[in-house]
């Protein structure tokens, strides 16, 4: 890097709290697929394939994405009026502590509160992120540089939630039983009696310690340079979301909407379906048979959803691998290839073709082994290298890199006054009101009797192997509409 595009040692700390930011994001949203599975079975008694599973299973995914749809929004212009890192705060305070008190859930409708102020802090932080590390970095290269690693760091977040959420089913028995703090039990009530702690609430818990840091640091760090000068100059204009429609606009903001939304729907409609697809392969029934033979019947459930749960642990790491090792290649493209629409295709156009058939083959719920091995690693008791292992890395690249382009692309499109609320349009609007709810659109399609497949589990994989090819098509087209950005410096 040129000497002019060196960071001073205040920029490498902005970037680092800036990747820790973008990791925890996605923390704190990636737990839900791998909680809500065994949160439903506790707090409602429901099984996986039935209609009351697949009601609240939407509603848990359906209604924090519409609120923080709406309040991500808002979050956006109160970035654009009030400065990004005052709301980078609050934003960050709001998540941690509701991610905390889901863990103490005595109902499912108090789960879904606080999943839904979860998710808000989360839609409004990203939003607000973007907009405020973009214009603390002036040399084009080194700013494309900048958003593009620190988001890879995003999918570090998604690996990181699986570890956890790996050895906290590994070391359960380890772990305090769970009990209502006495002054809160008459607004609360009790926790359902447990012979052993449930590993979901622990994973959410969780979600309280990497803020920390956040929460100490991010207050102190600068504001951002030229929405500070607009401001104390007395130029910078209010935020309008009328204006995001404007002739010179309307095309971005439309096609990024729309494209974003195709996004989440990939990664919600398929990726993070796979905890509820993993379970029904055969080398995991196998080994759930092996794990609960000659167990007591009292035990053997328990035991059962331990191993499943170990399972569906290691294959996410796979896929947030995936995602992570394609956020570092868009990062290294991004400087390399000058047209937005060919960057994006590079990631479209394989994963057109491997995504849909990685879960194609999820649903015939057979897995080659290629390698396996136990070791003496926190986080991976297996290790195990599988054909559809292999299959869901690269989905998962394909895919999750394309968040990372959107973080690269957006700030270029909007100027200073409007870039909070335009970004947080396509991102909020887009990808979390419209993209999201494809998790719920799976599981009620695979409930239908004509799907293929056997098996919920194989059903669910049918149906994100079709709304992956479908919506990962119409991405591509709509890339054709995708507006240049003319210059490398952002919008006045």
């Amino acid at each position: 890097m040129a000497s002019s595009e060196r960071l001073t040692p205040v920029q490498w700390l902005v970037c680092a709290i800036a990747a820790i930011g973008f990791a925890f994001d996605i923390y704190e949203l990636l737990m839900m697929p791998l909680i809500v599975g065994p949160a439903l079975q506790e707090l409602g008694g429901y099984a996986r394939g039935t209609e009351e599973f697949t009601r609240w299973f939407g509603r848990l995914f359906y209604v924090p994405a519409i609120c923080g749809g709406i309040f991500g929004l808002l979050g956006g212009y109160l970035t654009d009026r009030y400065g990004r890192r005052r709301v980078l705060t609050w934003s960050i305070l709001l998540y941690a502590f509701s991610a905390f008190a889901a863990g103490f859930s005595t109902s499912l409708w108090m789960l879904l509160i606080l999943r839904t102020t979860t998710f808000i802090g989360v839609c409004v932080e990203f939003v607000a992120a973007v907009a405020w590390l973009a214009e603390l970095f002036d040399v084009p290269r080194q700013r494309e540089r900048v958003l593009g690693y620190t988001q890879a760091f995003s999918s570090f977040g998604g690996l990181l939630v699986a570890v956890v959420n790996g050895l906290i089913a590994q070391n359960i028995l380890h772990f305090p039983v769970l009990s209502i703090p006495g002054f809160l039990q008459p607004l609360l009530g009790d926790l359902p009696a447990a012979a052993q702690p449930p590993v979901w609430r622990y994973t959410l818990m969780s979600g309280l310690i990497p803020a920390i840091p956040l929460i100490l640091i991010r207050p102190f760090l600068p504001e951002s340079p030229k929405w500070s000068a607009k401001r104390a100059a007395g130029t910078l204009r209010r935020p309008s979301l009328a204006e995001l429609f404007s002739p010179e606009l309307r095309r971005a903001t439309l096609v990024t909407t729309l494209m974003f939304a195709c996004s989440y729907g990939v990664a919600f409609g398929a990726i993070q379906q796979l905890p509820q697809i993993i379970p029904g392969l055969d080398t995991v029934r196998s080994a759930v048979a092996t794990a609960t033979a000659g167990k007591p019947e009292s035990a053997a459930k328990a035991i059962g959803a331990k191993t499943t749960q170990e399972i569906v642990a290691n294959y996410t790491k796979a896929q947030e691998m995936g995602g992570l090792i394609g956020r570092f290649a868009l990062a290294i493209l991004v400087v390399h290839v000058a047209s937005r629409r060919r960057l994006l295709r590079l990631f479209l156009v394989p994963g057109l073709v491997v995504v849909p058939l990685v879960f194609w083959g999820l649903m015939r719920g057979h897995e080659i082994v290629f390698f396996s091995t136990r070791l003496n690693v926190p986080g991976f008791h297996t290790f195990s290298i599988t054909l559809l292992g292999l299959g869901i890395m690269l989905a998962g690249f394909f895919t999750v890199a394309q968040f990372s382009f959107w973080g690269n692309y957006l700030p270029y499109v909007y100027p200073v006054h409007l870039r909070g609320t335009g970004e947080s349009f396509a991102a909020n609007i887009g990808g979390r009101m419209f993209g999201t709810p494809f998790a719920y659109v799976t599981q009620r399609l695979a409930l239908l009797p004509w799907i293929m497949g056997a098996a919920p589990s194989a059903k669910t994989a049918a149906v994100a192997a079709g709304i992956a090819f479908l919506l990962y098509l119409a991405n591509l087209i709509l890339s054709c509409y995708l507006p240049e950005p003319q210059t490398s410096s952002l919008a006045d």
